[in-house]
């Protein structure tokens, strides 16, 4: 793993990156880009932010890659969405999580080389990518703006099951990873969460199955009708043993004991290395109650373990972080928080967020993936 920050003094921006390529195999990049704030319009940091992007794939490391998928953190979606041209590389999120280092954006682009990249490749405008009998879906972006956060929930998983099928996949065998960003996450999480259950209920993902690894936090999509926004990744082509789902039981309880239904992470082994993709966590004990209410010094350190006992549970380690998203519900935390994570995790690319979790007690979220080489014979490499 190559971990890497370049600060491009001339725009005024920083791309902190991690590269997973191993010789003669397909390679992995994320990519966190941050632009200093210098009172100026959005579209000036915007077209700063473009600039960086220009400069991230000249860089060594990045070259010949292509990007799978962005997600642009903004200050003001409604306003700010309109301003940003449409982006035909690869599927893109635009979703109002203000980043706290005082910009008006900052984005995550995730980059491979050495596969095949279909952008727009179906009604979704979703990215395929096809590799050693792999076909990865990644789709994201998905809003309507109309009804509550139960039906808006409803319906945008209902399509997902349909776009799944036109790709002859089902949420069951081959959803992997969901992310929900929900409007006033306090009064409207509920309604997700109900059309969630019930709907994965009729998929067959109940208590005795399984459920799919998710982040649900606050957030704002672009179009103020629109109070959940889904993106998702979907995997054809591997076999069931290659998949396991990380519980951590000394650390933390399984969701449906408190009615959610996601998995704490998943595991996936391929020919060459494993993924380990760790879903939202917080300072969260193996009874579902909240670990040090109104600290957030606190809440960070339980955090940070939580988040290490899954991966150890995958055999991996912090070291092998690709990112990190931090979520913070009150921005005058911020000062705190990312000095313990610049002195923890001096080298993994991150970035800070203004979303409220999904309990108001809890005052910080994290998600990551994790990459480690591996030898796994009886499957193909990635």
């Amino acid at each position: 793993m190559q971990f890497k920050k370049k600060y491009l003094e001339q725009i005024g921006a920083t791309i902190e990156l991690t590269a997973f390529a191993p010789e003669g195999k397909t390679a992995e990049i994320h990519a966190i880009l941050h632009i200093e704030s210098k009172g100026e319009t959005f579209l000036k940091q915007l077209q700063r932010i473009r600039q960086a992007e220009t400069q991230l794939l000249d860089l060594e490391d990045v070259k010949g890659a292509k990007p799978v998928f962005k997600r642009y953190f903004l200050s003001d979606a409604t306003n700010q969405r309109p301003l940003m041209p449409q982006d035909e590389t690869c599927t893109v999120s635009y979703i109002q999580q203000p980043p706290l280092d005082g910009s008006k954006l900052a984005a995550w682009i995730y980059l491979q080389r050495g596969t095949e990249i279909t952008s727009n490749a179906d009604r979704l405008g979703s990215t395929v990518v096809r590799h050693n009998g792999y076909e990865h879906l990644w789709t994201m972006g998905l809003m309507i703006g109309e009804g509550s956060s139960y039906s808006q929930t409803q319906h945008l998983l209902e399509d997902y099951a349909e776009l799944l099928e036109e790709h002859q996949m089902t949420l069951e065998d081959n959803g992997i990873r969901t992310w929900f960003f929900v409007r006033d996450v306090d009064t409207q999480y509920k309604g997700l969460v109900l059309a969630r259950w019930e709907n994965f209920a009729q998929h067959g993902l109940t208590p005795d199955t399984h459920y799919i690894a998710s982040t649900g936090i606050g957030g704002n999509p672009s179009d103020p009708k629109a109070i959940i926004q889904l993106g998702s990744y979907a995997l054809k082509g591997f076999k069931a043993e290659q998949q396991h789902y990380l519980h951590a039981t000394s650390h933390l309880n399984r969701t449906s004991e408190y009615g959610v239904t996601f998995e704490r992470g998943t595991l996936l082994k391929f020919g060459d290395r494993n993924h380990a993709i760790i879903s939202g966590t917080a300072s969260i004990n193996n009874k579902g109650e909240v670990e040090y209410v109104g600290n957030v010094e606190m809440q960070t350190k339980r955090m940070w373990e939580n988040v290490e006992t899954l991966l150890a549970e995958a055999g991996m380690t912090m070291d092998d972080a690709v990112h990190l998203i931090v979520y913070l519900r009150d921005g005058a935390d911020y000062e705190i928080v990312s000095r313990m994570f610049k002195e923890k995790f001096p080298n993994i690319p991150t970035v800070f967020t203004l979303a409220p979790v999904c309990r108001p007690t809890w005052l910080i979220e994290m998600e990551c993936m994790a990459i480690r080489s591996a030898e796994n014979n009886d499957f193909n490499d990635f």
